[in-house]
């Protein structure tokens, strides 16, 4: 019998609240959109506001099974509380599970983001199929989620796959609040720093690059930009891309060798930059893991592109669901 799952994505810019029909076999339709601006600046209970009104349509005229959450974290999944996420101030013990169940009395869960997404990515996108997966956001940060033994896999406390912390080098870029860390190498933050450094470096000496003709310009760089010169030739620009993919492999080669998974899946700049990135992610994997390992796993890019963050609230309600 197919079933109608509800899901909120929640992120520190826009809201969505999305429907989708879970069919006998397992397939998700994307059936209804609702999208909004967070408009942190207003507070939680203006957000609230905006997704219990966009809630109350739904159900008004639709029978719900259960409903899915993706939030940024740090949360606790278990009690269903969000606590403290950077990009949502003012969301501070907030126990939405219990707010939302209290309401309309269905059945709730909420996950992070990065685990809401592996779980997406495992159960309808390019990990469907296979129960050992690692899923990396690689976005504006670097986080994970990971299927261990076709489960999600969240630790004690939550806290499992924040990989983008993990220290590749003693200096470097910053992220995750850690020079040279994995997020500061390889996120769209990240591959801005690399950037400004080289820019600052050839403009100092005489020379210019595409993506920064002045110094003037050093705060525009992005991730974005940096890809667009390397793609039409920019040697800084390549080199740097090329930086970000030996930094990736490092990381790659040491999960690939602690969780031996099957497959590993590179969301957002690694599907639009894969050619600049992918041949010194290779170089370095192929010499940093064993090889037993690393002949087991593949490395792709995310499925769902677009419609990751729709499938990912909606994963976390079929998810509970399938429990």
């Amino acid at each position: 019998m197919e079933q109608i799952l509800l899901g909120i994505d929640i992120g520190g810019t826009k809201c969505a609240v999305v429907t989708g029909k879970l069919s006998e076999n397992g397939q998700v339709e994307l059936m209804e959109k609702k999208s909004f601006l967070t408009e942190t600046d207003k507070g939680f209970e203006h957000t609230m506001k905006n997704i219990f009104a966009n809630i109350d349509e739904i159900v008004a005229t639709t029978k719900i099974s259960v409903i899915g959450i993706s939030c940024g974290g740090p949360l606790d999944s278990k009690k269903g509380i969000i606590m403290s996420p950077p990009n949502l101030p003012g969301w501070d013990n907030i126990p939405l599970v219990d707010m939302i169940e209290n309401r309309y009395g269905i059945k709730t869960a909420v996950q992070n983001d990065a685990n809401a997404c592996a779980l997406a990515e495992w159960q309808y996108g390019a990990a469907k199929g296979y129960d050992n997966v690692i899923f990396l956001t690689f976005g504006t940060g670097m986080g994970s989620g990971l299927i261990l033994d076709g489960r999600l896999y969240v630790g004690t406390n939550d806290m499992a796959g924040e990989v983008g912390h993990i220290r590749l080098e003693r200096t470097g870029p910053v992220g995750f609040g850690k020079a040279g860390s994995f997020e500061g190498f390889c996120s769209g933050g990240g591959i801005a720093q690399l950037a400004r450094t080289k820019a600052l470096e050839k403009l100092q000496m005489g020379s210019k690059v595409s993506f920064c003709q002045s110094m003037d310009d050093l705060h525009a760089i992005t991730a974005k930009s940096v890809a667009e010169a390397a793609y039409k030739g920019d040697t800084a620009a390549i080199e740097i891309y090329e930086t970000c993919g030996c930094y990736l492999g490092k990381a790659l080669s040491l999960l690939i060798d602690i969780l031996n998974p099957e497959v590993i899946v590179l969301g957002s700049i690694f599907g639009r930059a894969r050619d600049l990135i992918e041949p010194s992610m290779n170089n370095v994997i192929e010499k940093e893991t064993i090889h037993f390992s690393r002949n087991v796993c593949k490395i792709v890019s995310a499925g769902l592109d677009e419609n990751i963050g729709d499938f990912a609230a909606l994963s976390v309600a079929a998810y509970q669901l399938n429990k």
